[in-house]
């Protein structure tokens, strides 16, 4: 007996023309998601680690700018990535039609 495979119904809320805004959807994600982890690699990784000597030869409000880096600067680069993200990404779904809120802007 050969396997019949039901079809899914089409999701009613996502967007028309078959699967392939799925692909250029994660494609956008991960290229986001690249681009700000590199950006948080480079301040804690390079900036913190690497260059920490290089740095402290800069001072700014009495505190050496390479131990700022590795002590608060990787943190508050974090955070504000953390914003970039769920913005960019609130943007991205709102684009593609995948937004998690209802007609008043209300999360579901």
């Amino acid at each position: 007996m050969a396997d019949i495979q039901p079809q899914s119904a089409p999701d009613p809320g996502a967007p028309p023309g078959g699967n392939g805004w799925r692909e250029e959807y994660w494609k956008k994600n991960l290229r986001l998601m690249v681009v700000l982890l590199s950006i948080w690699f480079v301040v804690s990784f390079v900036c913190g680690i690497l260059l920490i000597e290089q740095l402290n030869t800069i001072v700014v409000a009495g505190f050496p700018l390479g131990l700022w880096f590795a002590q608060q600067g990787s943190i508050y680069t974090f955070i504000i990535l953390i914003l970039v993200y769920t913005l960019r990404m609130d943007r991205l779904d709102d684009e593609y039609g995948v937004a998690e809120r209802d007609d008043e802007g209300r999360r579901l």
